[in-house]
């Protein structure tokens, strides 16, 4: 009777085990939510980021982008994150400044010259940013910059005083400022209407990178490309603390094993983009020049009181970025 009773009890037992494996094996599923359009590069590594983190977890996570803003349109993605709504997202950090201000970093025109300084300053912002982003409950994954922000032009510029009497395109509070700086009229557009605006006359002058000059063909009444590199902006890509956590702890290394690899090939690809949009900006009878040596201190002068300024507005965490970035 007990040697049946064993039997039993056994045969209840290994019925049950394919069930609890397939439990336990069972994927859990992020949706990752993005603002950007399908066929952008930064779309193009967070797919890759996506396959990375299913092949290597044994799709025991499975990451599911959503570009275009399909989920969320991009100025909303960041919270719907902190809510849980989706388990990750993607944006851009200076749409970030008010909740995040030191987000705003991205936004100080003039001071990062390089990719190399891009990702110095990076390095010294990520530690400060990830304090801020974990009190809202978001882990950072990677940040990766788009092309830097060059200047265009209808004709030669040469010194501060060429700007006057030109409409300059302005999109936030920073544009608006140096055009008022350097003595140009202020002309709020999107990017949507940056093309049309150039062609029928509207703008003279704008600061963006060659890689939205080339997706907007703004070849025609532009002839000139100044390679100022006035700013790196940065895309963000953050995860739900609470999702990050509720991960097996294998599957986390994991995944900041494939954040840091996108990373890396994200930064190695903005480059890359950024060379070949000005051949293609050349190749469009746009002419690349250099400022003289004389406007571009003047820039950095600029620069450097932008940066004053918003280190005396966000506080003291502001100044453990600005100040190692200058002076180490």
């Amino acid at each position: 009777m007990k040697h049946l009773w064993k039997t039993a009890l056994c045969a209840v037992m290994v019925s049950h085990v394919p069930a609890l494996q397939a439990q336990a094996s069972a994927p859990a599923v992020w949706k990752l939510a993005s603002g950007y359009r399908t066929e952008s590069f930064q779309t193009e590594n967070l797919l890759q980021f996506a396959r990375d983190v299913e092949a290597a977890t044994r799709q025991q996570l499975r990451v599911e982008v959503s570009p275009n803003g399909s989920l969320f349109k991009l100025p909303e993605i960041r919270q719907a994150v902190e809510d849980g709504k989706v388990e990750a997202g993607e944006a851009i950090m200076t749409g970030m400044v008010q909740a995040l201000p030191l987000a705003g970093a991205d936004a100080i025109p003039f001071v990062v010259g390089s990719y190399q300084d891009a990702m110095r300053l990076w390095q010294l912002q990520r530690p400060v940013l990830e304090r801020q982003l974990a009190q809202r409950g978001l882990r950072i994954l990677y940040a990766v910059p788009w092309p830097p922000q060059g200047l265009y032009a209808t004709r030669p510029i040469k010194t501060a005083g060429d700007f006057k009497g030109l409409r300059m395109r302005t999109y936030n509070q920073t544009t608006v400022r140096i055009a008022e700086m350097l003595g140009a009229s202020p002309v709020d557009l999107p990017m949507a209407d940056v093309g049309p605006a150039i062609q029928d006359g509207r703008v003279d002058t704008m600061i963006t990178s060659a890689v939205t000059g080339v997706e907007n063909q703004v070849w025609g009444p532009i002839k000139y490309y100044y390679d100022i590199r006035a700013w790196f902006p940065k895309n963000l890509v953050f995860a739900n603390a609470r999702s990050f956590d509720a991960l097996a702890p294998a599957v986390q290394v994991q995944v900041l094993k494939a954040a840091t690899a996108a990373e890396q090939r994200g930064w190695a690809s903005s480059e890359a983009e950024a060379r070949k949009a000005v051949q293609t900006l050349q190749s469009h009878g746009i002419k690349l020049d250099r400022l003289p040596s004389e406007l571009e201190y003047e820039l950095q002068r600029m620069g450097e009181r932008f940066s004053r300024e918003w280190v005396r507005t966000v506080g003291h965490e502001a100044s453990a970025i600005f100040v190692p970035y200058y002076f180490h």
